[in-house]
């Protein structure tokens, strides 16, 4: 749920709608901190405040900078009103995908390939959000002009069914997420040697060779299915989930994930946000959707996604009113698996419109990757 923080992180910029067409900027680089002045010309006056972001061309401030360097100075702002009603009226562009996977879970390309894909499509923010997988950043090459938000997808229960949580600006070395997420990925093995021991009782055996011979950390279905593809014992993914791994299948093994709530906990014990993923694809009416996000924000629930790929504008026009009737921020993701599926790529999908943009999840008090 928003709630109206008092504690702003000093890096955002306030002046209030009034102000914006006086605003004189100033730097103090001297004390290496970054202020702007804005001059109100109804109330007189001036109003010192921290820039959001600043870049230049001299390197002996480099450190306090937020920005890239470059060889002309610009400032660019974030005005945040001073009054209660208003929201934000400036921001710098950006263009976030904050969903989508690697090979590290269920997704056929590694981090690297995601970032750089990102840099080619022009995106400023990316989430790389693995399934139950905490991605080490500090081994990356973040390609200039990209800021990698951490993030991670979980698998939960609710009412008898499976959803999924994305968890964005987490603290990857919260004791609390970690534990959780070994917890997830032993429920993650335990279910697949399980369908391992169904497959063998059909003469169909491998499958754990086949898993630890690939990069990924979170077994799924999908290295399941592929593993089935490329033994012959099945001619597409569809076919193999069909046959063997949907409920009803040969080799089904229903999941056994903790409850919605628990994975909320995790994920803000970590300062993380939690984003209900995809709402539009669990296969819900809207009166059963509606109960969902209504148990997910009693929970405490952040946000939800009401934008992803393959989405058509009805489904995104519904879930931005659920979103706004509940209070919660609006986020977006690709949901990126592969390259080979010409229907998705990183940062496609339909941007969030004039409606859900100004109670975007970066608007959240704990999003700090502006």
């Amino acid at each position: 749920m928003k709630e109206r923080n008092n504690d702003i992180p000093p890096i955002w910029s306030y002046c209030s709608r009034d102000r914006l067409n006086s605003a004189i900027v100033s730097c103090n680089a001297v004390e290496r901190s970054l202020f702007t002045k804005h001059q109100n010309t109804s109330m007189g006056g001036w109003h010192q405040t921290r820039t959001l972001a600043l870049c230049g061309s001299a390197p002996e401030y480099s450190d306090s900078l937020l920005g890239s360097l470059t060889h002309r100075f610009s400032i660019s702002l974030r005005c945040l009103s001073l009054k209660s009603d208003e929201e934000s009226v400036l921001r710098p562009e950006m263009k976030a995908d904050l969903h989508c996977h690697s090979h590290f879970s269920d997704g056929q390309h590694p981090p690297q390939f995601l970032m750089d894909r990102a840099i080619a499509n022009h995106l400023t923010h990316l989430a790389i959000t693995d399934h139950d997988c905490l991605l080490n950043c500090s081994e990356l090459k973040i390609p200039r002009g990209l800021t990698l938000v951490p993030g991670l997808e979980i698998s939960a229960g609710w009412r008898g069914m499976e959803i999924h949580i994305v968890g964005l600006g987490i603290d990857a070395e919260s004791t609390a997420l970690n534990d959780y997420v070994c917890r997830q990925q032993q429920l993650r093995r335990d279910r697949i040697v399980a369908m391992d021991k169904k497959l063998s009782g059909q003469n169909i055996s491998g499958l754990l060779e086949y898993l630890q011979s690939k990069p990924c950390i979170s077994w799924t279905r999908s290295h399941v299915a592929e593993f089935l593809v490329a033994e012959g014992h099945a001619k597409d993914m569809q076919r193999a989930f069909k046959r063997f791994l949907r409920p009803g299948g040969s080799a089904f093994v229903a999941a056994q994930w903790p409850e919605m709530d628990e994975a909320i906990a995790a994920i803000q014990q970590a300062s993380g946000i939690a984003v209900l993923a995809h709402p539009g694809r669990y296969g819900l009416t809207r009166s059963k959707l509606g109960r969902l996000m209504d148990d997910f924000q009693h929970s405490g629930g952040d946000a939800a996604e009401v934008s992803y790929g393959s989405i058509n504008p009805v489904q995104q026009s519904t879930l931005t009113t659920m979103v706004q009737e509940r209070g919660l921020y609006a986020s977006a993701g690709s949901d990126f698996h592969s390259a080979d599926r010409q229907w998705t790529d990183i940062g496609k999908f339909p941007g969030l419109g004039s409606a859900a943009a100004k109670d975007a999840i970066w608007a959240h008090p704990k999003w700090h990757f502006d």
